[in-house]
């Protein structure tokens, strides 16, 4: 019989292959492991072997895959920057610029990074503080995982230590509690994911969400997490600081100043007090590290975790005193600069560094095109797979973020440029002066430095969208 004869057959024969294998396409699609981790600044031995923070945990993560050094927020507060990151879009575009806007209201047909993997048969699942809040109802959105769970947020001890007892709120305080490690709701979240892992893959690949809550204040982590960081030294700072801001900087930040104020005082009446301040956040930063370490051990006793795509960035840096200024909310560097590691095996070289700033609206793009997924057009970031491949590759894009209508910052690779709302401006040259303690706006020298970075601007700004309107379960998270 001639060959042509058998194409029929041979035509059946490939389609039984074809549809017969798209069960083990789909199993061999890679795991997916999401790490948020809430309020982690740039001052720790992930970015410098010498800073006071250490986590090896992190170091360990980047050593498989790749550390963008110049990684930056959307935007300096919760609830923004995750909308931003995990939906693709800027605040600019939604209208949710604060931790109350109801971002859901603002974008309610728009797929999160999590629908996108549910849609390509994913099982997605997830635990702790990814969304702004993790309780139900309140801007989570249990649309976006086949199972999570919800932790109550157990944030102080039952009798507050009144570490700071003459200003602000719960939220404020810090010490060493609880006295066991298990109490703690990052542990919690950690077990979750911990047993995720350990189950069986069956027949879809997982995609994972282990959102871990500190270091968030309050500053509260058991007393071992202390122990190293008993001398730390203070941050950095500069006492004129302010000298040379503009009216946009005193306006927006206004509402804020009351958390340096008040630390001021309480330092004035107890010395050591700021210092004690500072070791609960070190100890938050390395009892978060070590919960990462947890999941890291369990994805390694997992089938394919050599081949598992891993993410892991922050939602926001925190100024622990630097510009007096305390926590985030603001457009400088210490307040944008984030951790953010890629695992791509295949793709980014083992211990590999890219130094290009970006921004994490890129987040969303790139695990779509690492995963094989269709890109999607209204993603407002570009995937980040070309630096993955080659991180000394041509790239033009700065990072762009925004805290509240009408502020933006564009960090280059040289130069931080800030515009506020009334027009004012800042540019700072982080070659000499990463700390930002001369405000070069308005030098002539600068107009070009200035013009190249203002047309990265939005060029439309969506009016805010209204706050979430139903009550929120006070577990003193809302900050």
């Amino acid at each position: 019989m001639h060959w042509t004869a058998r194409i029929p057959g041979l035509l059946l024969f490939i389609a039984t292959v074809w549809t017969g294998s798209s069960t083990c396409a789909e199993a061999a699609k890679p795991d997916v492991l999401f790490f948020v981790v809430d309020d982690l600044n740039d001052w720790t031995s992930l970015f410098d072997a010498d800073a006071p923070i250490k986590t090896p945990n992190l170091q360990r993560l980047a050593e498989r895959g790749m550390f963008f050094t110049k990684a930056y927020c959307v935007s300096a507060a919760c609830n923004p920057s995750r909308t931003a990151t995990l939906t693709g879009l800027r605040p600019s575009t939604t209208g949710a610029y604060g931790n109350k806007s109801d971002w859901r209201r603002a974008v309610k047909d728009r797929k999160t990074i999590m629908q996108r993997f549910m849609a390509a048969g994913y099982d997605v699942r997830g635990a702790g503080k990814i969304f702004h809040h993790q309780l139900a109802g309140a801007f989570h959105d249990d649309e976006s995982f086949h199972d999570f769970q919800h932790i109550r947020p157990q944030l102080y001890p039952p009798e507050k230590l009144n570490k700071a007892p003459k200003y602000g709120t719960r939220n404020t305080d810090w010490g060493e509690w609880p006295e066991r490690v298990e109490d703690s709701i990052d542990y919690l979240t950690v077990k979750y994911c911990v047993e995720a892992l350990g189950k069986p893959s069956g027949r879809k690949p997982l995609f994972l969400a282990c959102g871990i809550y500190k270091p968030h204040s309050p500053f509260f982590a058991p007393s071992q997490y202390h122990e190293p960081y008993r001398d730390i030294t203070l941050p950095p700072r500069k006492e004129d600081d302010w000298s040379d801001l503009p009216a946009g900087a005193a306006t927006l930040l206004r509402s804020k100043k009351w958390f340096w104020q008040g630390m001021t005082k309480v330092e004035g009446q107890r010395k050591g007090a700021y210092q004690g301040f500072i070791r609960s956040y070190a100890a938050c930063a390395a009892f978060a590290d070590e919960q990462v370490g947890r999941v890291l051990d369990a994805l390694d006793k997992r089938p394919g975790a050599d081949q598992a795509i891993i993410v892991l960035w922050s939602d926001h840096g925190f100024h622990l005193g630097e510009k007096d200024h305390i926590e985030k909310f603001a457009l400088w560097e210490k307040t944008n600069h984030i951790p953010f590691i890629v695992v791509a095996p295949g793709v980014a070289r083992p211990g590999s560094r890219c130094e290009r700033p970006v921004d994490m609206t890129a987040l969303y793009p790139t695990l779509l095109e690492l995963c094989a997924l269709p890109a999607d057009p209204a993603c407002e970031g570009v995937s980040l797979v070309p630096l993955l491949k080659d991180p000394s590759a041509k790239w033009e894009r700065p990072a762009i973020m925004t805290y509240m209508r009408g502020n933006h910052a564009v960090r280059s690779d040289r130069w931080r440029y800030i515009r506020y709302a009334d027009g004012s401006e800042e540019l700072y040259d982080h070659d000499g002066d990463p700390r930002e303690w001369t405000n070069l706006a308005g030098d002539e020298r600068f107009e070009d430095v200035i013009a190249k970075h203002r047309k990265w601007m939005p060029k439309n700004e969506a009016q805010q969208v209204a706050d979430y309107r139903k009550p929120i379960e006070k577990s003193g998270a809302g900050r």
